[in-house]
């Protein structure tokens, strides 16, 4: 149990995270148990990075791939239907994502272990 935290509240976070892992399982789908996501910031934005726990897990590889291959490209659009999805609420930064659209760059790469979506923008503003 985290420091300071008591069992009454630790339960509910538990609880909270686990109906979000299920909600992500069903919003990306592939179990969140058998994959970590990696988010980084940079100078001109950050990126987003999930890999799967398993090396030898191909099953859950190529669904981290295909997912983000897919919300590449959504974001890209504006449209941010699997994080609203997993976290049952807007995520901060979806309105300004939403807004300056145009203004920001959605690279899909591959990685060993899975696939990262690059952000980028040079709008500082």
């Amino acid at each position: 149990m985290p420091p300071g935290m008591s069992h009454e509240e630790h339960m509910k976070q538990m609880s909270k995270d686990a109906e979000m892992k299920k909600r992500g399982n069903a919003a990306m789908g592939f179990d969140q148990n058998k994959v970590s996501h990696h988010f980084h910031l940079t100078q001109t934005g950050g990126s987003i990075e999930v890999s799967v726990n398993q090396s030898a897990d191909a099953d859950s590889r190529k669904q981290i791939r295909d997912h983000l291959r897919t919300i590449s490209q959504e974001f890209a659009d504006g449209i941010f239907t699997s994080p609203i999805a997993t976290h049952a609420e807007v995520p901060p930064g979806v309105a300004v994502m939403r807004e300056r659209k145009l203004r920001i760059k959605y690279t899909y790469e591959e990685t060993p272990a899975g696939a990262r979506v690059i952000i980028g923008t040079a709008d500082r503003g």
